[in-house]
């Protein structure tokens, strides 16, 4: 029996690098030095010359890169903040745990990240951050928003959770606000083993602000300036992602190259919409839009291929919101995508056998159900 196309395989990079994340992990535990200290310190310059940005605070996950930025900005009560409607849950929670007004915005009709023409009709006299989600890997047109920021006073945070080494209209992701927030969960495009993430900035003293936030409050030992958090960066991760860091590129580049396969073997396809990334993407998923989608997902598991759907409930959908004002929003455009994506398999876990084997169990597809 043939083995199905793995939506993700994440044993895939261990058996890739093993070497040298052995030899990491290995320097580590023989370091005595597991939590901070000179490995988060070096990935965190490493990174930061990756993005182009001045500054990297390694921090425990994506969930508190975005959570720490708001609270060392002070955003909280009274405050709003724009989101896009159609992201992961992760966006729209670091903004209620600061107690802070969620302000959800649909992404544009024709793609999956909002730009200024989604986000200005919802700014209010009391917008203090609009967190623009580099979605699927692909780019927000950021200038814009840059400067719509400076002419109402709101500051911009990128969540890049899903968009390492990512650029587009003319810039890296990861410098383009006044800070941008990463997560480096095991399934993306450069990922821990365990929780990790991160915040770049080009402000000095945001970075500062993190570094302290993320440890107790504190820049010097049971010296709390702050009321902080428990939020560090392993030692060991730190170091795996250093190896793995430099492998990066290479690894983005096959998923453009898969991208552009799918593109090629699917552009008759009149039935299925496929994603029309910014040029830069680096293809963290490869998500289609199909009416049937269901019945789609269906036979492509009879084909032997593994699927997933990001996001079928739109977070003000959440049974989380339910008692919250959000939860009356109008979203059409993030609620109609719920019931029509699909993620297919991408990934440099992908042989050209399988992504061959994709492309021909989709263009099946209207043979089998009309």
């Amino acid at each position: 029996m043939t083995a199905p196309v793995q939506f993700l395989d994440l044993g895939y990079t261990y058996r890739a690098l093993a070497s040298e994340l052995d030899a990491a992990t290995s320097r580590v535990l023989a370091s005595g030095w597991y939590v901070g200290g000179p490995e988060v310190e070096a990935f965190e310059q490493q990174f930061a010359e990756a993005v182009g940005a001045r500054y990297c605070v390694g921090v425990g996950n994506g969930l508190d890169a975005l959570t720490l930025v708001l609270r060392a900005w002070k955003i909280g009560p009274g405050d709003d903040v724009i989101v896009p409607g159609h992201t992961f849950i992760a966006t729209w929670l670091a903004v209620t745990a600061v107690g802070a007004n969620l302000v959800p915005v649909d992404p544009t009709s024709d793609g999956f990240n909002v730009d200024i023409t989604t986000v200005k009709p919802a700014l209010t006299t009391r917008t203090r951050v609009v967190v623009p989600v580099h979605l699927y890997g692909a780019a927000v047109d950021m200038d814009p928003l840059a400067e719509l920021a400076k002419a109402h006073g709101f500051k911009l945070l990128e969540d890049a959770a899903q968009a390492h080494l990512a650029s587009g209209f003319g810039h890296r992701v990861g410098a383009l606000g006044e800070a941008a927030a990463w997560s480096f969960y095991p399934g993306k495009n450069l990922g821990a083993y365990g929780d990790g993430g991160a915040v770049t900035t080009n402000d000095v003293s945001l970075a500062e602000s993190i570094r302290a936030l993320r440890s107790y409050g504190s820049q010097v030992k049971y010296q709390h300036e702050q009321l902080g958090a428990n939020s560090r960066l392993d030692a060991i991760q730190a170091a795996i992602l250093g190896v793995k860091l430099k492998h990066l590129k290479l690894w983005n580049a096959r998923r453009r190259e898969i991208a552009e396969q799918y593109d090629e073997g699917f552009k008759q396809l009149s039935w299925l919409k496929t994603p029309a990334l910014a040029a830069g993407s680096v293809w963290h998923l490869y998500v289609v839009e199909v009416r049937e989608r269901d019945r789609f997902q269906a036979h492509l598991t009879e084909q032997g291929i593994q699927t997933l759907i990001h996001y079928p409930v739109p977070s003000h959908r959440q049974k989380a919101y339910a008692a919250s004002p959000v939860a009356r929003a109008s979203l059409p455009r993030s609620e109609a995508l719920g019931g029509t994506v699909l993620s297919l398999p991408i990934g440099p876990h992908l042989s050209d056998s399988e992504v061959t084997r994709v492309i021909d169990a989709v263009r099946r597809f209207p043979e089998r159900v009309a």
